[in-house]
C-alpha cells in the first residue's frame, strides 16, 4: 500500500525533524549527505566484489604456464565457481530474509575477501579449487543481497538510478583488474598470488560497514520492529517519519520454505517465469561474452596482446553503459528501457559477429557491447525484486538469479565447442538470438515497476 508523503517544507522554515510524518520509507525523500554515504559503501563492496569476480580470466593463463594446473582443468576451477554462485545467489537470498540484509551482506564480504586470500597463499589445487568455489559463493551471496538492499533503501522515484549508479562505481573494478593483471602477472611466476591479495581488501569495506551498514527498514517492519525502521530512516534523511500506518498492512509471517514455495504460487508465478524466460538466455549470453571474448578474439586471428586488448575495452564498457543506464533506468516503467536495452546488445552482437574481425573496429564494438549489455542488466537488477513482497523479496531475488547462474554453468563447456564447429560469427549470432528474446519476453509479458512504490506493486 502506498502512504502518503507530505512535501519537505511544512510552512517557511519548517524543520522537518521536528514533527512526525506519514511515509512509505524513502518515497518522496531527498538523498541525504549520510544516505548517499551508505551508496559509496555498496559501491566499495562492490568494486571489491567485482575484482574477486573477473581476476581469474587473467590469471587463468598464469597458473597454466607456471605449471600449477593443466589447461583442462581451467574448465573445472570455472564449472566449480560458478557452482559457488548458484549456491550463494539461494541460499543468500534466503539467509537475507531470514536474518536481515545487513548480517547477510557483511557476512559475504567476509567470505569472499577472506577466501580470495586463501586463493593466494595456497599451493594446494584442492585447497585452490574449494577457495574459489566459495568466493563464488560470497560474491553472490553479496550481488543477491545488495540487489533487494538498494532497492528497499532507495525512493520509489529513483530505485533505477541508484541500482545503476552504484554498479558503474563498483564495476569500475572490470578494467582495473584487467589493467593490474596486465602491469602485475607478467613480472614473475608467482606474481598472480598478488591479485589474489588485492582480491581480499574487502575486508575494508567490511570493517567500515560493520559501523556504517544499515539494516533495511523494510525488513525491519516485517519483523515487526517498527521503532528501529523508523530510527533507521531519521539516520539516514534526517526525517521523523511514522510508519505505524504501512507496519498495519504486513502480510502475516511465513515459514522459509513458503518463502520459496510462494514465489511459484498465484500471481507470483507469472512475474517469476516471466522474469526466467528472459534473465536465463540473457544471462547465458552476458557470461559467453564476458568469460570468453578475450579467446574468441585469438580464435579469430588476433595476436595475444591484441586479444587482451580486446577485453579490456569489452570490461572498460561496463561502468560507462551503467552510468548511461542510470538516467533512463526509471523511464517507461522500467520494462521500456530494459527491453530497449536488450534489443542494442542484441544488435550490437550481430554487428560484431560480422565486423568483429577488423582490430580497431572490435574494441570499438566490444566496448560498446558491454555498455549497453551491463547497462541493461542493472536496469533488470532493479526490476527483478520489484515483482515480490519484502517477505521473500530476496529468497526470490536469489532463486531467480540462482538459476540463471545454472543455466550457465551448463552452457560454458559447449561454447568453444560450438565456437570452433560453427566458427565464431556463428557464435555471436546465436548471442543476437539470446538477447533478442529476452527482449521479446519483457516487452510482451513484463510488468511495468518503475516510479511506484514497492508496496504498491505487491
Amino acid at each position: 500500500m502506498s502512504i502518503g508523503v507530505d512535501t519537505p517544507a511544512q510552512g517557511k522554515g519548517a524543520n522537518p525533524a521536528q514533527a512526525r510524518r506519514p511515509n512509505n520509507y524513502f518515497d518522496g525523500l531527498p538523498i541525504s549527505k549520510t544516505h548517499l554515504f551508505l551508496f559509496i559503501l555498496i559501491v566499495c563492496s562492490y568494486f571489491f566484489e567485482q575484482l574477486d569476480n573477473n581476476n581469474f580470466a587473467f590469471i587463468a593463463p598464469a597458473i597454466v604456464k607456471n605449471g600449477f594446473v593443466q589447461q583442462n582443468q581451467i574448465g573445472v576451477i570455472t564449472g566449480y565457481y560458478f557452482i559457488g554462485m548458484t549456491l550463494g545467489g539461494f541460499l543468500g537470498g534466503i539467509i537475507s530474509d531470514l536474518i536481515g540484509r545487513r548480517k547477510t551482506f557483511l557476512t559475504a564480504m567476509l567470505i569472499f575477501s577472506s577466501m580470495s586470500i586463501l586463493n593466494g597463499l595456497t599451493n594446494n589445487l584442492g585447497v585452490f579449487i574449494f577457495s574459489r568455489a566459495a568466493t563464488g559463493f560470497g560474491v553472490f551471496m553479496m550481488m543477491v543481497t545488495s540487489i533487494a538492499y538498494i532497492s528497499e533503501m532507495s525512493p520509489s522515484e529513483s530505485r533505477g538510478k541508484w541500482q545503476s549508479l552504484t554498479a558503474a562505481g563498483g564495476f569500475l573494478a572490470m578494467p582495473a583488474i584487467g589493467l593490474i593483471s596486465r602491469a602485475i602477472i607478467p613480472t614473475g611466476p608467482d606474481a598472480y598470488r598478488l591479485i589474489f591479495f588485492i582480491g581480499g581488501f574487502g575486508f575494508i569495506t567490511f570493517f567500515v560497514g560493520l559501523k556504517y551498514l544499515k539494516e533495511s527498514p523494510r525488513w525491519l517492519v516485517s519483523k515487526g520492529r517498527v521503532a528501529e525502521a523508523e530510527k533507521v530512516i531519521k539516520d539516514l534523511s534526517g526525517y521523523d517519519v511514522d510508519l505505524s500506518e504501512v507496519a498495519k498492512n504486513q502480510p502475516p509471517k511465513i515459514r522459509g520454505i513458503d518463502q520459496f514455495i510462494g514465489m511459484f504460487k498465484g500471481k507470483y508465478l507469472k512475474r517469476s517465469l516471466t522474469l526466467l524466460l528472459f534473465g536465463i538466455p540473457a544471462n547465458i549470453g552476458a557470461f559467453i561474452l564476458a568469460v570468453w571474448i578475450p579467446t574468441l578474439a585469438g580464435m579469430r586471428g588476433f595476436t595475444m596482446e591484441q586479444s587482451l586488448n580486446i577485453g579490456v575495452a569489452f570490461m572498460a564498457g561496463a561502468p560507462v553503459g551503467m552510468f548511461v543506464a542510470s538516467f533512463f533506468a526509471d523511464k517507461g516503467g522500467r520494462k521500456i528501457p530494459l527491453s530497449i536495452g536488450l534489443l542494442l546488445t542484441a544488435c550490437t552482437a550481430m554487428i560484431y559477429a560480422y565486423f568483429g574481425n577488423q582490430y580497431m573496429l572490435a574494441l570499438i564494438i566490444a566496448f560498446t557491447l558491454n555498455a549497453f549489455g551491463m547497462g541493461q542488466g542493472f536496469i533488470a537488477m532493479a526490476y527483478v525484486p520489484e515483482h515480490y513482497p519484502t517477505k521473500m523479496r530476496n529468497t526470490a531475488v536469489g532463486t531467480i538469479n540462482a538459476f540463471q547462474r545454472l543455466a550457465v554453468s551448463f552452457s560454458q563447456p559447449f561454447i568453444p565447442i560450438f565456437a570452433a564447429t560453427f566458427g565464431v560469427s556463428a557464435l555471436f549470432l546465436g548471442i543476437f538470438a539470446l538477447y533478442a528474446f529476452a527482449a521479446i519476453v519483457v516487452f510482451i509479458l513484463g510488468q511495468r515497476t518503475g516510479g511506484v512504490p514497492l508496496e504498491q506493486i505487491e
